[in-house]
């Protein structure tokens, strides 16, 4: 089972205060909270925006997954599979696996690229000459 996420205090939390607990930017807070991914926020008296617990596990839930590499749309579908229903273990595995598919793929490309800039690389000498080796192969 995962570690419960807590804070000092239950909240409520300006704006400010969740961006600090939650390490998010004050504007993808604002953005989260537009688009869907995070709950509307309660209003204070002064109108100010309170966030609480809730909010805090979200934005930590979502900042792990994107760091995971998860798109937006697959957060959004992870935070749908969240509610622990039977078939929600089901549902996370083939978002994950999913993902996991994508991310080697693009760690493929990227060693061919690193091989053939390492190569490039290797055959310049790094002085002035008529022609460089990495710019040639970028025009090619």
């Amino acid at each position: 089972m995962a570690t419960p996420i807590t804070t000092p205090r239950s909240g409520p939390y300006s704006t400010g205060e969740l961006a600090a607990l939650s390490r998010t930017h004050i504007e993808s807070i604002r953005y989260f909270e537009r688009i869907g991914l995070i709950p509307k926020a309660g209003r204070a008296a002064s109108a100010h925006r309170r966030f609480g617990e809730e909010h805090v596990r979200r934005l930590i839930f979502i900042r792990r997954a994107r760091d995971m590499g998860f798109s937006q749309d697959e957060v959004r579908t992870l935070i749908a599979l969240s509610d622990g229903s039977p078939n929600s273990c089901a549902g996370v595995k083939a978002v994950a696996e999913a993902n996991l598919r994508v991310i080697r793929d693009r760690i493929a490309r990227l060693k061919r690229l690193e091989r053939l800039l390492a190569g490039t690389s290797a055959k310049c000498a790094g002085n002035k000459a008529p022609a460089c080796p990495l710019i040639e192969v970028l025009l090619k």
